[in-house]
């Protein structure tokens, strides 16, 4: 008789993660394919991954597949943070005393062909412990605890993408070895030309120069299956926004995952550079923003339970509760929405980006800004606080934690506004040394997320801020307050 395998024995797939497994199989022998990008998510948001020959992702379908720990020691320049050969791995976990393996157990429910890449497979899985236990660390396994709550509540949550990216020709990618930087000191940027004379917004007779690119993407996109809803030009010089059809939240973020690693291969092959950093060091440009539009469903009915049955109310009383509860906590979530040191340029009076926490009805210089309203069973808000280089998994799920507790206290989000940049609101964090400062203080999300992970997730942080602190440490206070500083293109460029 076959021993189960790990997954088996601890009961982690469902049946249909189960049936789609032995399809997986099937296509893989089909279109005979090479090369299986087994792949996870850090605490970053970026995705690592091991490529599998069939046989190995064949058994990882019933084991799942051994991996170093190694990625949940560093900050986001390869910096160590935590010392793994001490008692519980500096991190109060003994399972992670030793730098010792992970099982990665792939969701058979993420596997892609990439269409850009001959012969190759794509899969994200979920993280364990060798005894089965799931992995604290791992941010998609937040957002899952976040949504089994929220399910035991009857509800669903559906999420829609609004994501901005800045795509630039690459001129120099800065391999020589004296630029390529060490761990903890990141190397040159690549050096970029513009794809475009812009700044402005909405261009439509700019689409010959770019079209052939967004067209690619375009393709493999819709290829892979991903519910991608409208391309279009930003205000930048090379800026874009792509939205993407509202769908269930954890299929959302591991959409939002593939969409920026996708991004990012295709157009290196194609020698043009995405990032997703909030605001590059490239002349002129505008802030990248994430907007993250949110609905909340009956499980049952599939009614919308943000909008009101009074069509003279803005929202439902639930709704108005979420938005109370995600303004409280708004300062001490902005280090899962604006996870960089550069992400909070953005923030800046009277710009489309908010800078305090507040609501109002298609107020774009609102912190959330309603949607519909009014008996429209289209309604729902957006959030516009997030930067694009944030972990999706963990943005969500600071969503739901926030917005819950102030359904479960029954917070009153205030009047709308209609001058977000007058209004007396709480102004947001300035700076990700705020932000840390706020989490730090969060009886909220300690709780929610544990309080292994906060002190885990504070740390790596502070060991980015202190190396920033340390690089503008010479410079005037000007130069390091008003603009991008060279440490910040080094640091997210490329990377995000």
């Amino acid at each position: 008789m076959k021993k189960p395998g790990f997954i088996e024995r601890h009961n982690l797939w469902t049946e249909a993660q189960k049936e789609v497994s032995e399809q997986i199989k099937s296509i893989v022998k089909e279109r005979d394919l090479l090369l299986i990008r087994t792949a996870w998510e850090d605490q970053h948001g970026i995705v690592r991954s091991k490529s599998l020959l069939p046989q190995a992702f064949f058994n990882a379908l019933s084991n799942g597949m051994q991996i170093s720990t190694g990625t949940f020691l560093f900050d986001t320049g390869g910096t160590l943070v935590f010392n793994p050969f001490v008692s519980g791995g500096s991190l109060d976990m003994q399972e992670m005393t030793g730098a010792p393996n992970l099982v990665a157990v792939p969701d058979p429910h993420t596997f892609h062909i990439l269409p850009w890449a001959k012969r190759t497979g794509f899969i994200l899985c979920d993280l364990y412990f060798q005894n089965g236990r799931v992995m604290p660390l791992s941010s998609r396994g937040i957002l899952r605890q976040s949504l089994a709550e929220l399910h035991q509540r009857g509800l669903e949550y559906i999420v829609g993408l609004e994501v901005e990216w800045y795509l630039a020709k690459l001129e120099d990618p800065m391999l020589d070895i004296s630029h390529v930087g060490t761990p903890g000191h990141p190397g040159e940027s690549p050096k970029v030309s513009a794809v475009e004379h812009s700044f402005q917004y909405l261009l439509e007779s700019h689409n010959p120069e770019i079209h052939d690119l967004l067209q690619i993407l375009a393709e493999n996109f819709v290829a892979m299956g991903l519910p991608l809803r409208s391309v279009e030009n930003e205000g930048g010089p090379g800026q874009f926004e792509f939205t993407f059809d509202p769908i269930p939240a954890l299929q959302a973020a591991d959409t939002m995952i593939i969409f920026r690693m996708a991004t990012k291969q295709i157009c290196r092959q194609q020698g043009y550079l995405a990032s997703f950093m909030s605001r590059p060091a490239l002349k002129g440009c505008s802030s990248n923003g994430w907007h993250l539009h949110q609905s909340l469903v009956d499980r049952t009915t599939g009614e919308n339970a943000l909008m009101s049955p009074d069509s003279t109310a803005l929202m439902s009383d639930l709704g108005k509760h979420f938005v109370g509860g995600l303004l409280k906590h708004a300062n001490a979530a902005s280090v899962f929405t604006t996870p960089t040191i550069n992400g909070y340029r953005r923030y800046k009076p009277n710009s489309l980006a908010p800078d305090r926490a507040g609501w109002g009805l298609e107020n774009r210089g609102a912190m959330i800004r309603v949607q519909g309203g009014f008996g429209d069973p289209t309604t729902h808000i957006e959030n516009r606080v997030g930067e694009p280089a944030a972990n999706p998994y963990l943005y969500m799920a600071s969503q739901l934690i926030s917005g819950f507790d102030g359904v479960d206290l029954k917070l009153d989000p205030g009047s709308p506004t209609h001058e977000p940049f007058t209004a007396e609101n709480p102004l947001l964090p300035k700076s990700l040394i705020e932000a840390i400062a706020y989490l730090k203080q969060s009886e909220l999300f300690n709780r929610k997320m544990g309080q292994q992970f906060i002190n885990f997730m504070i740390k790596i942080k502070e060991s980015e801020i202190n190396r920033f602190l340390a690089a503008v440490a010479e410079l005037a206070p000007e130069e390091s307050l008003k603009q991008v500083t060279d440490w910040e293109q080094r640091e997210y460029f490329e990377l995000f």
